[in-house]
């Protein structure tokens, strides 16, 4: 079975590299390699832009300021919207484009349902690190450990 994977860096690897921990080919290169004309290059990098495009929603990704977004409208959008290309492309596609688009789809499905609770855990990151700056700004308004003890404990 073919597999491909968008990368962290967002390009396009084979996911038997990766398990072999082989690098990933450079990604002008890759794209070249990985499909057999210049057409379904084109169409699969509209399919790219549409997954980062979701990944970006689903706050899998920074955007060029480096803030993480959190809109699940958009991304459900972006999945239903590869979900037409699938359906609108069915019986034009070679094998390989078909297991793509399809890989792409799916694996987006599944950060769809996993987007709330990094979404979750990277509000407590920032509540946490609100905290620490705040104290860190200012100390006199943190929280205290008192490590004295009073005279009628000292005695016990």
């Amino acid at each position: 079975m073919i597999c491909f994977n968008l990368n962290h860096n967002g390009y396009w690897t084979n996911c038997l590299s990766e398990r072999r921990g082989q690098k990933p080919p450079a990604p002008r290169r890759a794209m070249a390699d990985m499909f057999a004309d210049e057409d379904s290059a084109r169409f699969f990098q509209i399919v790219q832009m549409l997954q980062r495009s979701t990944m970006l929603h689903m706050g899998y990704l920074p955007d060029q300021d480096h803030a993480f977004h959190y809109n699940l409208l958009e991304a459900k959008e972006g999945i239903e919207v590869l979900r037409m290309f699938q359906k609108k492309t069915e019986g034009n596609l070679t094998t390989q484009e078909t297991q793509m688009l399809r890989t792409v789809i799916s694996d987006l499905q599944m950060h769809f349902t996993k987007a709330p609770q990094l979404h979750r855990k990277r509000q407590e990151e920032q509540a946490q690190s609100e905290v620490i700056r705040e104290t860190f700004n200012q100390p006199q308004d943190g929280p205290v450990e008192d490590l004295s003890t009073s005279a009628s404990e000292e005695e016990e």
